[in-house]
């Protein structure tokens, strides 16, 4: 996802986004929101997807590279 993350998005832990997002996806699936309410949920939903998406994406990097330096450093 290339979409830009809102600041007050950017700030939050991966726990903290999880937990908004798990709160927007209930708004959504229990209706009763007015359709630009609705439309501004899925926006704040998606930007907060991509978000968690970036934290666990840099947290499988890091994986990796502890993984390579390990290796390195064992001699495999």
């Amino acid at each position: 996802m290339t979409a830009q993350i809102p600041e007050d998005i950017a700030k939050l832990s991966y726990e903290q986004a999880r937990e908004e997002l798990l709160t927007v996806v209930n708004q959504l699936e229990t209706g009763g929101v007015a359709l630009e309410a609705s439309l501004a949920l899925w926006e704040r939903g998606e930007a907060l997807a991509a978000h968690c998406e970036n934290w666990l994406n840099g947290v499988s990097q890091r994986l990796e590279q502890a993984r390579a330096n390990h290796n390195e450093a064992s001699g495999q």
